[in-house]
């Protein structure tokens, strides 16, 4: 009896370890493959921050020191270029960060708007033609913008617009990708039943929209925000297109045509570079300003599950 139980303790123990180590080969092994995704975006992340590191580096250089120094050591003419940055032109370059927000601002809110409303009516609402419509949005996602801007130009032209801060803030306000992400996420963020409930309690669509769904969708709204923000800050060729009066360019193509002159007065490189650096700070101060929705929308998730 004694050696029956002395050979099961033994059994116990031996499978124990076995386990044991049978978890820890597993592990190795995960951690091995583990490894490689972390290297893969440590790299891609070097990648797209070097660029940003040179802009805010070679800002902190004079005149002299930016084409003779080494690329990422810091200068000691900062200050010298903040001061040129803004008083080129009498303050020119806040006239063009004023404008690159009124049309990133005002054309993402509206666009966050319109977007909504057609992504929440494709999703939840059964009308004809709902799936031409949507797969028309699709087709608008998969078209270059190059492609669109001549005709853009034409259309502008007809109403006599071009020259105008219209034109660049009416093309911008309906973005398919913008309508694509939100029936998506009014497809699973805003359920049916609920919709069913306030329209028994006599509640109309307008007020089921503005009371119901726009709360539901905040985050998946914020996360348009963000894109068509981001996207139309550094457009470029909309707006040169578009625009001939210096004193309605955003700062894409105001940088641009201190670049242009830069070849003539070397003296403005480093204007330019300051400027593109201030750029920028209010584009990541908008990320993390507004992350806390996705992470609040993460939170509520969890708590629901």
């Amino acid at each position: 009896m004694t050696s029956t139980i002395t050979r099961s303790i033994v059994l116990r123990d031996e499978t124990s370890r076995s386990a044991r180590a049978r978890r820890a080969g597993e592990r190795s092994r995960q951690g091995g493959w583990g490894v490689l995704p972390s290297i893969i975006l440590i790299i891609g992340a070097i990648y797209c921050l070097i660029p940003v590191a040179w802009v805010f580096t070679a800002a902190t250089k004079s005149r002299s020191e930016l084409f003779t120094t080494f690329t990422f050591a810091p200068g000691s003419g900062l200050w010298e270029n903040l001061v040129e940055v803004f008083t080129y032109q009498g303050g020119q370059y806040l006239l063009w960060c004023l404008n690159s927000l009124l049309y990133s601002g005002v054309a993402s809110v509206l666009s966050v708007f319109v977007s909504a409303m057609a992504g929440f009516a494709l999703a939840k609402y059964n009308f004809r033609g709902r799936t031409v419509i949507f797969f028309a949005f699709l087709v608008g996602i998969l078209i270059p913008g190059i492609v669109l801007a001549v005709p853009q130009y034409l259309l502008m032209s007809t109403f006599g617009l071009t020259g105008t801060q219209w034109s660049v803030l009416l093309p911008s306000i309906v973005s398919p990708f913008g309508i694509y992400l939100c029936r998506v996420y009014a497809m699973s963020a805003v359920p049916q039943e609920t919709l069913e409930a306030a329209r028994i309690d006599g509640a109309g669509e307008w007020r089921i929209f503005r009371m119901i769904v726009l709360p539901l969708m905040v985050p998946g709204m914020v996360t348009v925000f963000l894109l068509h923000f981001i996207g139309t800050w550094n457009n470029f060729l909309l707006p040169y297109i578009m625009l001939s009066d210096q004193d309605l360019y955003p700062l894409t193509v105001g940088l641009f045509t201190l670049l242009s002159k830069g070849s003539g007065s070397p003296a403005l490189y480093s204007v330019a570079i300051t400027g593109a650096a201030i750029s920028i700070i209010p584009l990541v101060a908008l990320v993390l300003s507004l992350q806390r929705y996705w992470r609040l929308d993460l939170v509520s998730g969890g708590i629901k599950g």
